[in-house]
């Protein structure tokens, strides 16, 4: 309020009377009118004159058009009619022919001061996000337009309005899905603003779908072809990504890194791109390199980095990067995104040193890249990038690092081409300072933390000139330190060697061997040179306090004693302090420890490097102690470091073995692992072949049991071949069986033919004789006798046959009873004769009792038949569950010998580990017993934990003795 009574009160230099007269009237025609189209022509006229009259018509009309918004919402004409004429008066989007030259700053505190208004009352905001809602094109255009320009005057305030209004950023994420490109567009802008430096709402924004939808845009749009609303989305996804760990965990987890791939897919002709192709360009790399940038997390850069890969987004950026006619600045682009997705991860430092460049013949992109760094008429923000990309390709990388010092040291020099060592020393030794500054800090980067490579670089010899004899790398680095170059030239050297000698007491040896180059870092840090000096004398300072720290003594005249006296005496401990705090105290030293990035506005300000700045962090505090130390206490240094690195040798022996030893452990776990799925299986096999077996044998007691019915009703011999499983040669064995029997049969009718014969002579002899009466008594008698014998006969062939033996034998012996009984039924004819009645009776009875032998024997014959073919085939199932029985056995017969080979192998593995225990105790360490630690109730793998730890404890035991 006290705005607006200064705003009323103020002087007469705004619109003229009638035009605030008119507004007036039209205040009191909203606020007094009872019909709605008196309101609503109003309210349009409001609208009209809010442009031209923004300061009037928000004094007086604002709370009169709120009003309208409240009460007037079933007409959709005066609502989109208010919410245009409240957003003339917020916005500050307006025309410029319309705007003062010195009136910009009012009109935006004007703007914010009326926003401010707006929103003191939160219920403004909660209406308008209601309105937004409105499916009508009239209200929910401007409402969004609306909304947006509130976020721009006062984001902070309206952004917590919306946090805390119920579903209030749900609702404005429909606006993407609105069939009318007009207001999805704009809703693209509005969540532009909402998004802004706030966490929570990025975080509702990523959860409601947002990543999909906006993807979805930029592919209908056309990508990189797009026009601004392909620009508009890529600025939205990068408010949402960008310092935003959550929301960049679920676009990689959600595969959405894989859709940016068809972004960078270019054509073999790249002339002649449209400005918004490259700023959509530009924005799609920078959105690249915040999923993957140095500042966060290492483990979601690390697993950003290898979707990538994985996708074929690094292989379509580096063709990018090969390509022609691609204009510089999206070059320079792509060498920073392509740095940085290799940066730390081996997979993808890998790939890149396999990229060939299209030239004849063909070569690495990494040599082709350092031709651009050391080419001074190249552009300086294109060779800061290569610097940056050489950089990301060794970070952490040692297989790159030797790659590139191989290519120095004279075995692996080649003619016949150019390499990326002979490039870098082309450039080190340059007229160029910023070639010899970029050369030496990629140099640099090829020895960090690599001491193995640090002396054999110190093997690189140097042809100067003709006829002279060549120099080592590191006496020509002196050499053209000392020669009073550039600043900027000195101090890439410097950094250099600082680099080169630190942690490695044999290069500090060579430097030291030279003479000449400890008396020249003592003049330059004595001498009281200028402010642009200053820091080459403190680089001198560091260099002579490494030289210092890692000296082994191993040169007299430069032990670390010897060279401290001779700072104390030529400069002064703390002059020599003092100009080695010059390093950090520099200005462009801060600069460069912020980001790993070399970012400067121009060649003059690259100084130092952001891996050399945490060297210097390192060494600046232990160089300062290592000046104030006595030789007694040198000594007792000397002393320690020794008993360290034997209790460092010691332990790591002792780490080897253990490792060794877990090894085997983790090698005789698999293979119990292994054995145990194999017992494992076999039992369940066992098991199965056991059922199987019982499924066999049950099988086998209901055919025995329906085969003892079938032989009753007499069941064909096919069937019975069918049912029991009969192969082809168990049949043919059969019917040669069949017909054994048929001939045994045929016999045993020829014998009852022969039978049939004597019985016929017989009768013949009764009939010729005439016989008494009481011959026809014998003869009765004699007949009687005759009839049981025969009846024994057939009981006598009835056991034969079942018996299934010696049928033709017994045969005889009845043909034999057969001719006593003729013999001794002649004498008794002979004596008397028995009438023909009689002989008559006999006939008949014998033929009938033949007919009933012979049925008798058939079907005989055929029973045995039947159950000779059961016995078999029961014979032959039997036989085969037998077979499968042994083979059961014999497998696990072999699966126990293998589990007693195992147990002997983890018995022999006991007594080496406790082996291991008596000497760990015996130089007196404290173990515990295998019986203390299975104590517990624990299981296999707490037991693995204990024993992890007990080796970690054994370790620092040693450590500390």
């Amino acid at each position: 309020m006290n705005f607006l009574r200064g705003v009323m009160g103020g002087p007469s230099a705004g619109p003229q009377p009638s035009g605030a007269d008119t507004i007036q009237k039209l205040c009191d025609r909203v606020a007094s009118s009872t019909l709605l189209d008196d309101r609503r022509d109003a309210v349009r006229a409001l609208k009209s004159l809010s442009k031209k009259y923004r300061l009037e018509v928000g004094i007086q009309a604002m709370e009169h058009l709120i009003h309208v918004l409240q009460t007037d919402r079933s007409d959709s004409e005066i609502i989109g009619y208010a919410l245009d004429t409240l957003y003339n008066v917020i916005s500050n989007d307006l025309e410029e022919e319309e705007q003062e030259e010195n009136s910009a700053k009012q009109v935006d505190d004007l703007g914010s001061q009326f926003t401010e208004i707006f929103i003191k009352q939160q219920e403004n905001v909660t209406l308008l996000l209601t309105l937004v809602e409105e499916f009508d094109f009239h209200v929910r255009w401007p409402g969004v337009k609306l909304l947006t320009s509130l976020l721009k005057q006062q984001g902070p305030q309206v952004q917590q309005i919306i946090l805390v209004s119920p579903m209030g950023v749900s609702r404005l994420m429909d606006l993407l899905a609105d069939s009318r490109e007009v207001i999805r567009n704009d809703g693209v802008l509005l969540l532009q603003q909402l998004t802004k430096s706030n966490a929570a709402i990025q975080k509702i924004v990523a959860f409601e779908n947002a990543f999909e939808r906006l993807l979805d845009i930029i592919t209908e749009e056309g990508n990189s072809d797009g026009g601004i609303v392909v620009e508009d989305c890529l600025l939205l996804l990068q408010n949402l990504l960008k310092n935003n760990n959550s929301n960049q965990n679920f676009f990689k987890e959600g595969s959405y890194i894989q859709r940016m791939k068809p972004w960078f897919e270019v054509g073999d002709d790249n002339c002649g791109w449209s400005a918004q192709k490259v700023t959509n360009l530009h924005l799609m790399l920078q959105l690249v390199r915040v999923l993957v940038s140095p500042t966060n997390p290492p483990g979601a850069t690390s697993s950003c980095q290898k979707a990538m890969f994985h996708c074929g987004l690094l292989q379509q950026l580096c063709t990018i990067l090969m390509a022609t006619g691609v204009p510089a600045d999206i070059l320079t682009e792509t060498i920073n995104t392509v740095s940085e997705v290799i940066r730390g991860c081996q997979t993808n430092q890998d790939y890149f040193a396999s990229v060939n460049a299209p030239s004849n013949p063909p070569r690495p992109a990494i040599v082709v890249l350092l031709m651009s760094m050391v080419n001074e008429r190249q552009p300086f923000v294109l060779r800061c990038a290569v610097l940056y990309c050489f950089q990301c390709f060794l970070y952490k990388n040692q297989k790159g690092q030797g790659e590139i010092v191989s290519t120095l040291l004279p075995s692996t020099i080649d003619g016949n081409s150019v390499s990326a060592g002979q490039l870098l020393c082309g450039g080190l030794f340059s007229t160029d300072s910023l070639s010899n500054w970029c050369a030496a800090v990629a140099l640099a980067h090829a020895l960090q933390e690599n001491a193995t490579l640090k002396e054999q670089l110190l093997r690189v010899q140097l042809a100067t000139s003709i006829g002279n004899p060549p120099v080592s790398l590191l006496q020509q680095c002196t050499n053209i330190l000392s020669q009073g170059s550039k600043v900027q030239t000195r101090v890439g050297l410097l950094m250099l060697l600082c680099t080169w000698l630190s942690n490695c007491s044999i290069a500090v040896t060579h430097f030291l061997h030279n003479p000449a180059n400890v008396p020249f870092l003592t003049g330059q840090i004595a001498e009281n040179l200028g402010e642009e000096e200053q820091l080459v004398q403190g680089l001198c300072a560091l260099l002579l306090g490494i030289s210092i720290y890692y000296n082994d003594n191993s040169l007299e005249n430069y032990r670390k004693e010897k060279l401290k006296q001779l700072i104390e005496k030529r400069i002064g401990r703390e002059n020599f302090i003092e100009k080695l705090g010059f390093i950090s105290k520099h200005e462009l030293y801060s600069r460069a420890a912020q980001k790993p990035q070399p970012s400067f506005s121009s060649p003059d300000q690259m100084m130092f490097d952001h891996e050399f700045t945490k060297l210097v962090k390192e060494l600046e505090g232990v160089i300062s102690k290592a000046i104030y130390k006595s030789s007694e206490e040198d000594k007792k240094e000397e002393e320690v470091k020794k008993t360290l690195e034997q209790h460092d040798n010691i332990v790591t022996h002792y780490k080897k073995v253990i490792r060794e030893q877990d090894q085997e452990l983790e090698e005789l776990k698999q293979q119990i692992n292994t054995l145990t799925s194999q017992n494992e299986q076999l039992q369940a096999t066992v098991t199965q072949q056991v059922s199987q077996i019982q499924q066999h044998k049950d099988q086998y007691n209901l055919l025995k049991v329906q085969l003892g019915k079938d032989t009753q009703h007499h069941n064909s011999h096919g069937d019975t071949l069918q049912m029991n499983g009969i192969q082809t040669e168990e049949v043919s064995k059969l019917k040669e069986e069949l017909e054994e029997w048929k001939n045994k049969h045929e016999l045993l009718q020829g014998q009852l033919k022969e039978k049939d014969s004597v019985i016929e002579k017989l009768s013949s002899s009764q009939l010729e004789m005439g016989t008494t009466e009481q011959a026809s008594q014998i003869s009765k008698f004699s007949g009687l006798e005759h009839n049981n014998e025969l009846q024994k006969e057939l009981e006598m062939l009835r056991s034969q046959i079942q018996l299934q033996s010696a049928e033709i034998s017994k045969l005889q012996m009845e043909n034999q009873k057969l001719q006593a009984m003729n013999a001794t039924a002649d004498p008794v004819l002979g004596d008397s004769g028995a009438t023909a009645a009689t002989s008559s009776e006999l006939e008949g009875r014998l033929e009938q009792e033949i007919k009933e032998l012979k049925s008798e024997v058939k079907a005989l014959c055929e029973e045995k038949e039947s159950l000779k073919q059961q016995l078999d085939s029961s014979s032959s199932t039997v036989a085969i569950l037998q077979d499968e029985k042994s083979k059961l056995q014999r497998e696990v017969a072999e699966s126990k010998k293998e589990q007693d080979d195992l147990l002997v192998l983890l018995a022999d593995q006991d007594q080496k580990i406790s082996a291991l225990k008596t000497k760990l105790k015996d130089l007196g360490v404290p173990v515990e017993d295998e019986d203390d630690t299975e104590s517990g109730d624990q299981g296999d793998e707490d037991e693995d934990g204990d024993e992890e730890e007990q080796d970690e404890n054994a370790v620092v035991c040693y450590h500390e003795n």
